[in-house]
């Protein structure tokens, strides 16, 4: 009975140490996404290649924007659904005459953001890239850099282009989500 009661002492104490580190990179990582700015409207990057991460808001339409621009010139839209076509994405077509469609990938295999990083990666090399624009929201920005920072070899510099989606500022329980799943990532793969 003394030996179930020290085993159960002990998993609580561990218990409890969990909790705590969780609790402290959830306070720290939920303020840092509150407060992480919107690149978009600060800085314009040029690269060789962009990577957008599919989820909502102007994220698509701003990628496409910066290879009209010239900025980019390959774009990779990373997490498209497999019955997707480009046509679907970028029905505006029409209005961005001299952009060349063999300029846009779309990368259908991913479903997570580790997924977009492990699945853009090849294509980045293919394309010989040097340097990536990563465009997602500005609420993703935080988890999606760390994720592809980590998993990218340090030869290519990332630039950081958030966007703003709906609302400038994201509602609390929208932050807690992401939050979560950010604590979940600095665990697991950062």
């Amino acid at each position: 009975m003394k030996k179930r009661k020290k085993m159960g002492a002990a998993l609580g104490v561990v218990l409890l140490c969990f909790i705590s580190v969780y609790l402290v990179l959830f306070y720290r990582h939920f303020n840092t996404l509150r407060q992480y700015p919107v690149t978009a409207w600060l800085e314009d990057h040029t690269a060789d290649c962009g990577v957008v991460l599919t989820g909502g808001g102007n994220r698509i339409s701003d990628a496409i924007e910066q290879l009209y621009l010239k900025r980019i010139k390959k774009l990779i839209i990373s997490g498209v659904n497999p019955a997707t076509q480009l046509r679907h994405i970028f029905p505006q077509r029409s209005f961005f005459g001299d952009i060349d469609l063999d300029d846009i990938i779309l990368e259908k295999r991913s479903l997570t953001t580790y997924g977009n990083a492990q699945q853009t990666l090849p294509l980045i090399e293919a394309l010989n890239c040097k340097d990536v624009v990563l465009i997602t929201s500005k609420l993703h920005m935080y988890r999606a850099f760390a994720t592809f920072k980590s998993h990218f070899p340090k030869e290519i510099p990332i630039y950081r282009r958030s966007t703003v989606g709906k609302r400038y500022d994201a509602h609390w329980t929208r932050v807690g989500v992401e939050t979560f799943k950010t604590v979940f990532y600095d665990i697991w793969f950062f």
